[in-house]
């Protein structure tokens, strides 16, 4: 399926010179969401991964159905002050400034087979902090995917450079 047909562009947001890629148009079409999720299913059945990481927000959108579908645990990896329970935390840098990302500290088990799933790869940031986290609890990164590439701003290459492993279902060329 050409997932590029069902995402709309939307120019100069949330700032001139940017092309937001917004996915709401494939998860309200039944057929192209569920494709989505069964490609990705398709891709990981029997790959030995014990749990699936979904990336806040729009990553949940994705990661757990397809946790579902797979029948594997979801976990959240969620903004600071986000988790209820005690949590681990990694910071990052971003464009302008810094972030950071937690997750519950008993989420995964040493050993365990992760999958990090999150909507859009872009500078890799956010991705690369999850995969940090999973590796500080002991776990096994075994490939970071996502719905969109954005190739030309080089997260796939960012991750690639540290080792990870990076699926997209589809890609944009420009910004």
């Amino acid at each position: 399926m050409d997932f590029t047909s069902l995402i709309r562009t939307i120019p100069n947001y949330p700032k001139p010179g940017i092309q937001f890629r917004d996915i709401t148009t494939l998860l309200k079409d039944a057929e192209g969401f569920q494709a989505a999720i069964n490609s990705l299913a398709d891709r990981y059945r029997g790959q030995g991964i014990s749990k699936i990481v979904g990336i806040e927000a729009r990553g949940f959108m994705f990661a757990a159905p397809l946790a579902y579908v797979l029948k594997l645990g979801f976990v959240p990896i969620r903004k600071q002050g986000k988790l209820p329970g005690e949590a681990m935390g990694h910071d990052y840098d971003l464009e302008y400034g810094s972030d950071r990302i937690e997750i519950h500290h008993d989420a995964i088990s040493k050993g365990e087979k992760i999958l990090i799933v999150d909507d859009l790869l872009a500078t890799g940031g956010t991705a690369l902090a999850a995969a940090t986290l999973v590796h500080k609890m002991g776990g096994e990164v075994v490939e970071c995917a996502f719905l969109i590439d954005l190739p030309d701003i080089g997260g796939n290459k960012r991750l690639e450079q540290a080792g990870i492993s990076v699926f997209a279902l589809c890609e944009f060329e420009g910004d």
